[in-house]
């Protein structure tokens, strides 16, 4: 009996720890963004050979979404087969990241190094990036260490045919175990030692890679699968993944972060700050003071105030005073008029919504050159009541072939940055810090570069050596100043002129020199240059940078050049690649500190971004977050909101609600922009309201009209399970309540099919879609002969249109009448735009704009041809043309009076920028002074190519033919129209 109950004892202890043991698995990539290997099926069926026969599970995909941690921590190892590519996001890198740190194991295989170029841990990790090859051969390997798992099915010596990468950007600390004899085959480029495969342990995790892995025949090679399975015995983890050791932060998902336009079409909008409790305050380069409110939900204007408006000038910075609530001051950096070419740092009132320019304090002039260029121009306030202003080197940049402007030359002083940002007794090309006073005077705060009554020094300087310093932040814990420098425009090195045009991100801990006209980027030097011999002189030494210029008023002998935090030029980095490639404007933003913001509610940006910098591209339209250790130093960096449209931001702030404020200048330089807008960002913390989403098959045809819906593309980024609600005819809800029903339409009409759909949690979202039953759509086709599309001087060709609609009949036995069909037969000069050979075939009966109109309440106020309570189109139409398209759509989005008499126009703000765009559109097309000018042909006939003889140009002919349908008589608006067209080129050279 006791041995029975042992025996049955011993039965439940193994069946318990079975079932506890989980199953070895691997994950296999094999996601491709850019050239994909044929071989990666046969590397898919090798690797799961190979878990069928070593007991281990094997889990292929080209999904990345399998990169999460709730996945990854199911692996034993991540294989990457044949990867090319980006092929991870940001949050899908950091949770690998992540993977690898708590332990986890990895094995790349051949193109794996050929992956994530802008990763710059990931180049460590797979231990060097794709550098080139030459064609498949044989080839000798060595192999250096027999007594690693990895290695010991071979001899001393291995040779295999396959296609042999060379290697750039080498981890210096791999282990190789196999290395290629580069004299064995031809092509080989990496002198030394040429590795091949190898292994290491990397940032917590275990790595392992080999070349091979081109060719088919590779994964049929049974020496080649033992190398590859000890890999990845070598860097499976044996389910011990500590996620405690991780030290990659999660990233947040894009789709955690709303971004709202507060405000658009603005004109060349600056800077921006928060009027504590009341709103966002920012200002127009052309004089206007703005804000925000919050109460509103609307802009209101403050002041506009008399400002010199002229090359980068105008009214450019705004900061609000600390004790703003206590005080209502604000201050504003604008250009002053007059003979006195000059910038103010001015004090001014604000109070009750109004601004006292009367009250005006004149902290700071700084003398200019009006002439050009560079004007800075933040304002910004740090720990004690300081204010930071960035100021430009006022230096014209377009005489030195992009390097450093230092013309030495008489009256050339417009051309030497040398005057100003390597001038100590000097303000421009600076960050100036001061401490303002209640009496509108400042005093000059400890541990500024130059202490006050220091020789030939301007002791309001913090930094200095600064091109264009144009937006910066302070840390409100550290003090420590950042900011992004604007630089120079040489596309290339200069052998004996210096770097080419290096942009960059900076870091202050302490008051310095930054270098510039004499270093760039990371104390990269210039050489010194004779503009008058137009001869190189010796590069300038960072540690000693003499100033000796004509136009120089300061201290010859300069402080040490300090390095770049970030630093990048126009084509692709090789410190820094996720700045990507283009033009150069980088800005430097706001340090978060969540204790900053102690009434921000759930919006509350998450734990991520504490202590982390934003960074901003200009030219580059992209927001960055900066990953620093505890000594404040450059660790990473990963995109904001990357599939989020910016349109050259501008300034960017933290409200005390805890939303992000994004000012937007807009792609136009020196003008008005629709897209030059304020905007909120805010953070989603809880479940997300679901997104509804209708697909269907068709959307129109004849009765009965039977159409496959479908829900399925609507999303749920919580995961939550959806519950669909759909109505077809009439809003009547609850008619179907599965994902994709299918629904006929026996009556013909218009019909508005809604769905809507549930989550878990309550949270709803609904989809409409436009469905017209009763009249199908007609077919239309141009046939030619002979059937080519190259046009010569003698060319003759036929041509014939044919028409088919299930209700009117056909073109061919002429039930649908010749004189219905419109074709036209153009030539397009060279440059012009072919959209000029489609006027007159838009034949639908009602535009898209004059629908958009007849649902909203313009009915209300306008007519097309009588004067409502506000002018008809038709006079909207001869008073404007396209090119107060952006004016229209402003004033028709915000509203306003005055234009048309007293009468007031209402705002409308809940239609959108492009919907509103159709709107005008059509009002403009309603001007009965601009006629089409049609020349038709007959449906069939010849075509010659004569008119590109007159001007021997190569531009193209077009033939189009146009059927508007009759519709049907019981369905309003149902006419359907149809087109074909043909485009002829002139012969290329090769022809």
């Amino acid at each position: 009996m006791k041995c029975f109950k042992l025996v049955c004892t011993l039965l439940v202890l193994s069946v318990a720890i079975s079932c506890t043991q989980k199953e070895k698995e691997i994950l296999v990539f094999t996601k491709t963004a850019e050239f994909r290997h044929g071989s990666i099926a046969s590397g898919i069926a090798a690797i799961k050979k190979l878990g069928d026969e070593n007991d281990f599970k094997v889990t292929a995909t080209e999904d990345a979404d399998y990169f999460v941690e709730d996945s990854l921590k199911n692996y034993e190892a991540v294989v990457f087969l044949n990867t090319t590519g980006d092929i991870l996001d940001a949050v899908q890198q950091a949770d690998f990241e992540r993977y690898i740190q708590a332990g986890g194991g990895f094995v790349g295989v051949h193109a794996a190094t050929d992956t994530e170029y802008d990763w710059p841990w990931y180049n460590k990790l797979v231990g060097a990036y794709f550098n080139g090859h030459p064609a498949v051969q044989k080839a000798r390997l060595n192999v250096l260490d027999k007594n690693h798992i990895t290695t010991q099915m071979f001899d001393s010596v291995w040779e295999k045919e396959d296609e042999w990468y060379n290697f750039k950007n080498i981890n210096e600390d791999i282990n190789v175990v196999l290395e290629l004899d580069e004299n064995s085959y031809k092509g080989g480029a990496n002198e030394g030692q040429h590795p091949a495969s190898w292994y290491h342990e990397y940032n917590g995790g275990k790595a392992f890679y080999t070349v091979m892995g081109h060719t088919n025949e590779t994964f049929e090679n049974n020496q080649f699968l033992k190398h590859l399975l000890s890999g990845i015995d070598y860097v499976s983890h044996g389910g011990t993944l500590d996620y405690s050791k991780a030290t990659s932060d999660r990233v947040p998902p894009e789709n955690r972060f709303v971004k709202k336009v507060l405000d658009f079409n603005l004109d060349e909008p600056m800077e921006l700050a928060e009027l504590p409790g009341e709103g966002i305050l920012f200002v127009e380069r052309r004089g206007l003071l703005k804000i925000f409110d919050f109460k509103s939900e609307s802009t209101k204007e403050v002041a506009k105030l008399d400002v010199l408006y002229l090359n980068e000038d105008g009214l450019i910075g705004l900061a609000v005073d600390p004790n703003y609530e206590s005080n209502n001051w604000i201050y504003l950096f604008y250009s002053a008029k007059g003979d006195n070419p000059e910038q103010h740092i001015s004090r001014f009132t604000l109070k009750d919504g109004k601004l006292d320019v009367a009250s005006e304090k004149l902290l700071l002039t700084i003398p200019i050159i009006r002439e050009c260029c560079h004007s800075g121009g933040a304002l910004e306030f740090g720990p004690n009541g300081n204010l930071f202003i960035t100021t430009g080197d006022n230096t014209n940049p377009f005489e030195s072939q992009g390097f450093a402007p230092i013309d030495e030359r008489e009256g050339r002083a417009l051309w030497d940055a040398q005057k100003s940002a390597g001038n100590t007794n000097d303000l421009r090309g600076k960050i100036l810090r001061i401490t303002p006073k209640d009496d509108g005077t400042y005093s000059i705060p400890e541990g500024n570069l130059f202490a006050e009554g220091t020789p030939n020094t301007k002791p309001e300087i913090y930094i200095m050596g600064l091109r264009n310093p144009f937006r910066m932040s302070v840390d409100s814990k550290t003090g420590y100043v950042y900011w992004g420098d604007v630089g120079p425009d040489a596309g290339k090195n200069g052998i004996n002129r210096g770097p080419k045009g290096i942009g960059e991100f900076n870091q202050a801990r302490k008051a310095g020199f930054w270098g510039w006209p004499y270093t760039r980027g990371n104390n990269i030097p210039y050489n010194d240059y004779d503009f008058t011999k137009e001869k190189s002189g010796k590069k300038f030494d960072p540690n000693n940078i003499v100033n000796n210029s004509p136009n120089n008023t300061g201290m010859q002998n300069l402080p040490p050049a300090q390095e770049s935090l970030i630093w990048f030029s126009y084509d692709r980095s090789e410190e820094f690649p996720w700045v990507g490639v283009g033009g150069v404007n980088p800005m430097g933003g706001p340090v978060y500190h969540a204790s900053d913001y102690p009434n921000a509610k759930d919006n509350r940006f998450p734990e991520y971004f504490e202590n982390k910098l934003f960074v901003y591209e200009w030219m580059r339209d992209w927001i960055y977050v900066v990953t620093l250790d505890e000594n404040q130093d450059y660790v990473k960096a990963e995109p904001f909101m990357p599939n989020t449209e910016f349109s050259h931001p501008m300034d960017m702030t933290f409200g005390s609600d805890g939303n992000l404020y994004v000012l937007e200048y807009g792609q136009k330089w020196n003008t008005k922009n629709l897209d030059a807008r304020l905007s909120r960002i805010s953070y989603i913390s809880g479940n997300r309201k679901p997104i509804a989403k209708i697909d269907v098959d068709k959307k129109i045809g004849a009765v009965p009209l039977t159409v496959s819906f479908s829900g399925a593309s609507s999303i749920d980024y919580d995961g939550d399970e959806l519950k669909y609600e759909w109505s077809f005819l009439d809003h009547n809800e609850g008619q179907s309540t599965e994902k994709e029903p299918i629904f006929t339409f026996n009556e013909p009409g218009t019909y508005t099919v809604r769905l809507k759909i549930v989550d878990e949690f309550g949270n709803t979202s609904v989809a409409d879609t436009k469905i017209m039953a009763g009249n199908a759509p007609p077919t239309l086709k141009i046939q030619i002969e002979p059937n080519d599309t190259i046009y010569t001087d003698t060319k003759k060709l036929n041509y014939k249109v044919f028409v088919e609609d299930f209700e009117d009949g056909n073109s061919e036995d002429g039930s649908i009448p010749e004189d219905k069909i419109k074709v036209t037969f153009d030539y397009i000069p060279e440059g012009e735009d072919i959209i000029k050979a489609a006027i007159g075939h838009q034949q639908n009966v009602v535009p898209e704009g004059k629908v958009i109109i007849d649902n909203t309440d313009c009915r209300a106020c306008h007519a097309e041809i009588e004067k409502v309570n506000g002018p008809s189109y038709v006079d909207i139409a001869k008073r404007y043309s396209v090119k107060d398209k952006d004016y229209l759509i402003d004033k028709v989005i915000k509203g306003g009076t005055g234009v048309w008499g007293e009468s007031l126009m209402s705002a409308h703000p809940q239609l959108k920028i492009e919907e509103v765009g159709k709107i005008i559109d059509y009002i403009l097309s309603l001007n009965p002074d601009e006629k089409i000018d049609e020349n038709l042909l007959p449906t069939s006939g010849n075509l010659e190519f004569t008119q590109h003889t007159k001007d021997n140009s190569k531009g193209k002919y077009i033939i189009m033919a146009s059927y508007l349908d009759e519709g049907n008589s019981d369905v309003e608006n149902s006419s359907l129209s149809t087109s074909d067209q043909i485009i002829f080129v002139a012969p290329t050279n090769e022809e």
